[in-house]
């Protein structure tokens, strides 16, 4: 749209378009926006809504890379070799052989019958592998969806007694995964951030304690009693239940010793003999298997020829052979009904187990998952998973450890698998018959106990943030004392309060300026030839000396010893802490008025020219401390207040941690503003803003009036001194980039020189090296900032910039827009104290 047609529409919506220069006075000669000294001045455009709806839109090869994501395989199976088929042929076998036994004993949890989970198993294993951006994960049925499973079978047993435990599982998987593919296929993966580590613990201990008290009785024989009720009442009745105990506990327990057993033997073995490491590895990986071996063919000999009635305990018996269930799923709108309020919690375990442990594996193993994708593997799994009979299944922790440990190399094993899986699924269901309910659950017990957060993990958690620590045994106590969702949803919720709470009543902090030097043992870096001695500076003003800012107060740790105040009287700096939105701003801001009031004194106390001008909560003195003030000679401050303290000059805003800000955040800034210029009328406060990362941002607060000096009437003539930043043009080739890697070399050989002569004290005042004088900036300086690495004089800066062309680093036509605080502090000072002269000059005029 034209110029002309703009504000044709404007004028008739009665829109007051901004101006583009806004302050044209300063172009003029009296100003200094624009330096002649540097060759070609940049002037900032801001971004346009246009610009940022066009780079929402995909181009055709941004859609390409979006389709060839889908299918990471592509990316690495064309260069699959015979190196990588071994490593995965020993992991997969290895996990074969883990998986199934615990495929089964997971289906117990889930309320099914075993061949439900091996079903389970053999999807997960074949249809990862197509969509795999880890290597190590495995998908299959694990302890914690299991139970949650089999809970969800058990509550709508009663609600739907038609329809088989199998249906409701399988219809819950695809109603599940439906969800968690469409969230990984619009690429939002980033949700699973939201839950945090105390939370994810939290609700893998809350779940190991429920699973174990829940499979107590199962590995006792005792029974009687609903496993699937609050686990503190399921160990109550485990409990009082011990009378009743059967031949099934001598199974189940002695299954799990053995089970430790073998874990600690290996675990002793592998560091008694360190060269046979990976040997015992293979042996406790095994140790499952073994177990249930030997205490099948111990069922063998003590049940054969009994009938099903007359077995000496619990046993599997018959296992169909092959996918007696293969079939389209059941899924209508009276089992998904049902199933709604079930779906988050699913939704969470799915996702938060998965994506942690393939995250944590890979950063192990030196590569980097895509979460989103990672999704679209788990939704297609347990879409197609229920037409061979699975249930929800999603990354096990024990068995990607194990499969991490073997030697994988590719996804690829997780086909190798599935050939084991299914070899199990049609040659062992006879083995299958004979196999001890209380021995499947004596390697429940074993598998998520690893699952349970150890004390010195909580120890840990304590040392980084003890309040968190404080949500990880709520959300423990909540699934011990009620249910696993109600753990996830509690957690969940008070790790999301946390948060909120600690954004809402952020607030910023005020900096001080200190000037610090670098040391190496006793000699200060940047200047070869200077000692320190008995812990002070010699005094010089060659010394290499940098501004640093930091919290008045020492919030942050630093030595209490240190003097910070307010850079310069009436010159305040304010640095955000939790960003800067409509949630804190508020609350930010209030802090940083009543700071402001609190350290200086109103510029005028006594500008109201009648007592009804003033604000009814701001009265003021009386008339007659007015009167006396002016008969003692004062200009009535004093009897309004600290006639010591400065009056406002200027305030610097640090936006270092700021990215975004909104309407409600700008608008607080904007009556913030006026509420300072009345505070320090007849002056007006100007407001120095460092360290803008966002151009949004930047556009944002030049629309609310912000980045321009303020025009005093007056003052109508006051030379503005824009301080700002330029750099210079040539790269690398640069003469800068020359002179700072020379520096950079110089300062490298005489940190080699002082650590060789350490032992030897020569006279280090007796020369200076020539380029390492005037380091200091001047804070109350030019024109101009050129800002020289640190250790360069003014002249060595000159020399540097005069190599090349120069330009501005940010916009000129932004003034108080700066690149740092240092520049931001330099130019309030320079202000100040111009307008100090001007007036000063005046008055003796006036004179």
């Amino acid at each position: 749209m034209s110029l002309k047609a703009r504000h044709v529409v404007a004028k008739a919506l009665g829109i007051k378009l901004q101006e583009q220069d806004p302050y044209k006075e300063l172009d003029t000669p009296g100003a200094s926006v624009l330096s002649g000294r540097t060759e070609h001045s940049f002037v900032e455009e801001p971004p346009l809504v246009l610009d940022y709806l066009n780079s929402l839109i995909p181009s055709g090869k941004d859609l390409y890379r979006y389709l060839l994501s889908l299918f990471p395989f592509l990316s690495w199976i064309g260069r699959y070799n015979l190196q990588w088929f071994i490593g995965d042929l020993v992991a997969g076998i290895t996990i074969g052989a883990v998986v199934v036994p615990q495929g089964m004993a997971y289906a117990k949890l889930a309320n099914l019958d075993v061949q439900f989970g091996l079903y389970s198993s053999f999807m997960g294993v074949l249809i990862y592998w197509f969509f795999a951006t880890s290597k190590d994960i495995t998908i299959g049925p694990v302890a914690v969806m299991s139970q949650l499973t089999g809970g969800i079978v058990a509550d709508l047993a009663t609600t739907l007694p038609d329809v088989p435990g199998h249906v409701i599982a399988s219809a819950l998987a695809i109603l599940a995964g439906s969800i968690v593919l469409f969230i990984g296929l619009i690429r939002c993966g980033w949700i699973v951030d939201l839950i945090s580590l105390t939370a994810l613990s939290a609700f893998m201990t809350g779940s190991a304690l429920n699973i174990i008290s829940g499979q107590i009785p199962t590995m006792m024989g005792i029974s009687g009693f609903s496993t699937r009720d609050a686990p503190y009442l399921v160990f109550i009745h485990t409990l009082q239940g011990l009378p009743r105990t059967t031949l099934d506990a001598a199974m189940g327990l002695t299954a799990l010793t053995l089970l430790y057993l073998l874990r600690a033997a290996c675990s002793y073995s592998a560091k008694r003999w360190p060269k046979h490491q990976r040997l015992f590895f293979f042996l406790s990986t095994l140790r499952t298997v073994f177990v249930i071996l030997l205490y099948t063919m111990i069922s063998w000999l003590v049940n054969r020829g009994l009938p099903e009635k007359k077995v000496k305990f619990k046993i599997l018996l018959d296992v169909p052979r092959g996918f007696q269930n293969a079939a389209v799923p059941v899924l209508n709108q009276r089992i998904a009904s049902n199933l709604v309020g079930y779906l988050p919690a699913t939704v969470i375990v799915l996702l938060i187990e998965h994506i942690a442990i393939s995250k944590s594996f890979g950063r192990v193993n030196n590569y980097t998952i895509n979460p989103s994708q990672e999704m679209v593997a788990i939704g297609v799994t347990n879409m197609l998973g229920p037409f061979l009979g699975g249930y929800a299944a999603t990354g096990s922790f024990s068995r990607t450890a194990i499969k991490s440990k073997a030697g994988v190399r590719t996804p690829f094993a997780g086909v190798i698998t599935a050939v084991v899986v299914l070899l199990a699924i049609y040659a062992l269901p006879a083995v299958f018959y004979y196999i001890p309910n209380a021995s499947l659950a004596a390697v429940i017990i074993h598998a998520v106990g690893d699952l349970i957060t150890p004390p010195n993990t909580v120890y840990h958690f304590w040392l980084v943030s003890p309040l968190e620590v404080v949500i990880f045994f709520v959300g423990v106590i909540v699934t011990v004392f009620s249910t696993i969702e109600n753990g996830i949803y509690c957690t969940i919720c008070l790790s999301a309060a946390m948060l909120l709470f600690r954004i809402l009543r952020a607030r910023g902090r005020f900096l001080g300026r200190v000037r610090v030097a670098s040391m190496l043992d006793d000699h200060v870096i940047g200047d070869e030839f200077r000692q320190v001695a008995y812990g002070t500076f010699t005094r010089s003003p060659d010394a290499p000396f940098r501004n640093v800012f930091l919290p008045i107060t020492h919030a942050d740790g630093s030595n209490p010893e240190v003097e910070l105040g307010n850079p310069y009287p009436g010159i305040f700096i304010y640095r955000f802490t939790e960003g800067f939105n409509y949630t804190n701003a508020s609350h930010s801001l209030d802090f940083m008025t009543r700071y402001i009031f609190a350290h200086t004194r109103r510029t005028n106390p006594a500008h109201f020219e009648r007592p009804g001008d003033r604000p009814w909560n701001d009265p003021g003195p009386s008339r007659r401390k007015l009167k006396a003030a002016v008969a003692a000679g004062s200009d009535g401050a004093a009897a309004e207040g600290d006639s010591s303290l400065p009056t406002l000059k200027a305030v610097i805003l640090d936006f270092s941690s700021v990215n975004h800000v909104d309407i409600t955040s700008v608008q607080h800034l904007i009556d913030v503003r006026n509420q300072l210029d009345r505070y320090a009328s007849p002056d007006t406060v100007d407001w120095h803003i460092a360290c803008i990362s966002n151009r949004w941002t930047k556009r944002a607060l030049a629309a609310a009036g912000f980045g321009y000096p303020t025009m005093r009437p007056d003052v109508p003539h006051l030379r503005w001194k824009s301080i700002f930043s330029v750099a210079e043009i040539g790269g690398s080739q640069s003469a800068a980039a020359a002179a700072e890697f020379e520096d950079n070399e110089k300062e490298l050989e005489s940190i080699h020189r002082r650590q060789s002569l350490h032992h030897t004290t020569p006279d280090l005042e007796a020369g200076i090296s020539p380029h390492t004088k005037g380091g200091a900036a001047n804070d109350r300086g030019s024109s101009h900032s050129s800002e020289p690495a640190a250790g360069g004089d003014a002249k060595a800066g000159a020399a540097k910039l005069s190599g090349g062309r120069t330009v501005a680093v940010h916009g000129i036509n932004r003034p108080l827009f700066h690149v740092d605080l240092t520049s931001a502090l330099q130019s309030a000072i320079a202000n100040v104290e111009a307008r100090g002269e001007f007036r000063g000059g005046v008055s003796e005029q006036a004179k």
